[in-house]
């Protein structure tokens, strides 16, 4: 696997040389969740994948790229980077029964232009000490008075809030949302701030008693000797919506519009679903697996079973301008 040179991505008017036996990706993924599967690919297939590790800007990249593109397929996390990356134009739709065959429909683009790899769970962390078993159930029940003043969050306009504030959208309509984040708002133990590990923080030390956060940052609290009373101090519940299941987030990839490899990056999108290569990415980032049948990884399992809800994350993609005018219009962080 090789970096792609900079300054030739950047060069819009230099196209790369296409060469027969490589695929090329740009990746929001870090490294070494990615390394794995790309290793493993190319010991199968000979194929060499070359991948650009983007913080921000692929959207804008691509777009100015356009058909002079090198990149075959984008790796992302959230919705809603899949969404705006399919809305830009610069994607392809894919057709592959073994795609469709791997991947359950609600966690592909209706139009195939994204397939799901992996998902995560928004879920309650709960102080073991202070919050009983069965204590929480549904999400409905964050805005209950009996949690005044004992719930922590992320700002309520970070993209994982806003992705569960579109899921409540679709569930409850815009008035009882609004009600809903209002009551939320009412219960906070304090201003919202920092990241989801925070809130896991704020827990252990007294501030409040239940959190949302998404499930694999218990992997990572346990890997950190810092951390690691933070998660131990917690445990996760996995609510639900009242006619619904847990809310669901997921990492995908998606063709570009211009790919100059496009069988093999095809090839490589297939392998990514493929039983072997999703015990190796759910594994490396404590997410679970897309593919029906395939296990997660021990730890993942420890915490428990859900059952995910059944909109189509597209669905919930076009809610998120209103659901973000919802949050902003109560103030939530304010």
């Amino acid at each position: 696997m090789r970096p792609f040179a900079l300054s030739a991505l950047l060069l819009a008017s230099t196209s790369l040389p296409v060469l027969a036996n490589e695929v090329n990706i740009y990746s929001y993924r870090q490294p070494e969740l990615i390394k794995p599967l790309t290793d493993a690919f190319t010991a199968e297939t000979g194929i060499a994948v070359n991948v650009a590790y983007l913080e921000k800007g692929m959207v804008e990249r691509l777009v100015a790229e356009g058909n002079r593109s090198p990149a075959d397929l984008v790796l992302t996390v959230d919705i809603a980077r899949l969404a705006e990356i399919v809305e830009a134009g610069v994607t392809q739709p894919v057709e592959s029964d073994v795609l469709k065959a791997n991947v359950p429909e609600i966690y592909h683009d209706p139009a195939n232009h994204w397939w799901g790899l992996t998902s995560r769970a928004r879920i309650i962390y709960a102080s073991k000490d202070r919050v009983a078993l069965g204590e929480i159930t549904t999400y409905e029940d964050l805005a209950d008075p009996k949690w005044k003043g004992r719930i922590c969050t992320r700002p309520g306009t970070h993209a994982y809030n806003v992705a569960l504030v579109a899921a409540v959208l679709h569930h409850l309509g815009a008035d009882d949302t609004k009600t809903w984040l209002e009551g939320v708002k009412a219960n906070l133990a304090k201003k919202p701030e920092g990241n989801d590990r925070g809130q896991v923080k704020s827990i252990w030390a007294g501030e409040c008693d239940i959190s949302l956060g998404n499930t694999y940052y218990m992997a990572e609290m346990l890997k950190d000797p810092e951390q690691t009373a933070w998660a131990d101090s917690v445990r996760i519940e996995f609510p639900t919506f009242k006619d619904g299941g847990t809310h669901v987030n997921i990492s995908g990839v998606a063709m570009t519009k211009s790919a100059p490899n496009q069988e093999n990056a095809l090839k490589m999108m297939e392998f990514l679903t493929s039983p072997a290569a999703q015990k190796i990415y759910a594994e490396a980032n404590a997410e679970y697996p897309i593919t029906p049948g395939v296990e997660p990884d021990e730890l993942v399992k420890s915490w428990g079973g859900f059952t995910a809800d059944t909109v189509n994350l597209m669905e919930l993609a076009k809610l998120r301008p209103a659901a973000l005018k919802l949050i902003e219009t109560v103030d939530f962080d304010g």
